[in-house]
């Protein structure tokens, strides 16, 4: 029974893997989502649902207020638990014996890191042990996403884009938690999963992802651009924007996570090759600045105004730029929508939340449409 209501799942929302047939290979299995109940834990659930996985989520809380989980209610597994707790956490690991963990549970805001710093840290790099320890007493897990952050590498503003091998650093602590993420989940890899013992001694493989300024409909995190425009179309009230020409990988949430399952799925396949650390990003030329984005966003909502805080501000860094070649090359992804189509659509899901819309369906057409686009 099982398996004829993955398959009817399948056929209902055919076009989310006819374009990426890998992702077929999620249909009955099970995952595990770590911070499931965040922006881009609950659009990675709904894509997962609509692929026929089942889905166990495991996250401290709803963390803001609207919230796309509670809007979208992606069918899954809710458990609320703490990342920091490693015995909770094992023994969810335990009980449902997931074939794959995307671990995306985080504090995952650059501002509130200089505010709440040990409970970043606690949360990013103990956290993130404590998910690979539990490997070593689960071994049925056969593949682990780590999701880390563009903000990993040791960046000199000299506008370079970044490689997979340049150097890790971090000024802020939640850049600098996200670059001792990278270290643990390497530490883990080559000391217990190491990939020359693979098949021999163990059956894990794990890579570690870094995406770019992930925006999209459903994002009301504090402090980040487009939920600060979403708020401010909302509330009638000026857009106050910082650091205008700051320069930023834009991308709409489902390009990362599209490499997210096309990586997951080379990983369950055995492929060896692809456990090590990939970055996902836009194409050169969807690379913007702040005041840039506002611009085209306010050409879609003629009654927003935009000033510029020109008040002191927290470091934050002025140039980000990823090198995608590696994952263009490698693992055969490329971007499907350009930040102009990523804008259209923020401004659709936006128009929709605000006329009091279906969001569920709105992120499933919009999932759908991503697909169906042509590279």
């Amino acid at each position: 029974m099982k398996k004829k209501n993955n398959n009817v799942v399948l056929s209902i929302h055919q076009s989310i893997y006819t374009s990426i047939p890998a992702l077929k290979l999620f249909s009955g299995k099970t995952v595990l989502v770590t911070g499931h109940t965040g922006f881009k834990g609950t659009w990675l659930c709904l894509w997962l649902e609509m692929l026929g996985a089942k889905v166990i989520g495991y996250s401290i809380d709803i963390p803001t207020k609207p919230s796309l989980f509670e809007l979208v209610k992606p069918k899954c597994t809710d458990i609320r638990a703490d990342i920091k707790d490693f015995n909770r956490l094992n023994s969810v690991i335990k009980k449902y014996k997931p074939e794959i963990i995307f671990h995306l549970a985080a504090q995952p805001l650059v501002r509130l890191s200089y505010k709440e710093t040990l409970d970043t840290y606690q949360s990013n790099v103990i956290g993130t042990a404590n998910v690979f320890e539990s490997l070593k007493k689960n071994k049925f897990v056969k593949a682990v996403v780590a999701i880390t952050t563009d903000k990993v590498y040791l960046n000199n503003e000299t506008g370079k884009a970044f490689k997979e091998e340049d150097s890790l650093g971090g000024y802020d602590p939640y850049s600098a938690s996200k670059a001792c993420c990278e270290i643990v989940i390497s530490s883990y890899r080559n000391s217990f999963f190491n990939l020359d013992d693979y098949k021999k001694t163990h059956n894990t493989l794990i890579a570690s992802v870094r995406a770019g300024n992930v925006i999209g409909g459903g994002d009301f995190a504090k402090d980040r651009l487009i939920p600060d425009f979403i708020r401010a179309i909302l509330s009638g009230k000026n857009l106050v924007i910082r650091n205008p020409k700051a320069i930023r990988p834009w991308q709409h949430v489902l390009e990362p996570l599209s490499a997210y399952l096309l990586l997951g799925a080379k990983l369950l396949q055995g492929k060896k090759e692809f456990a090590q650390g990939w970055n996902f990003g836009p194409d050169k030329k969807d690379i913007k600045t702040v005041e840039e984005i506002v611009k085209q966003l306010s050409e879609n909502f003629s009654n927003i105004k935009y000033m510029i805080d020109k008040t002191k501000q927290p470091h934050e860094a002025h140039y980000l730029k990823l090198d995608i070649s590696k994952a263009k090359k490698e693992l055969n992804w490329t971007p499907r929508w350009t930040i102009n189509i990523a804008l259209d659509k923020i401004c659709q899901w936006t128009k929709a939340y605000k006329n009091k819309e279906n969001i569920r369906e709105v992120c499933i057409k919009q999932i759908e449409d991503f697909c169906n686009t042509k590279i």
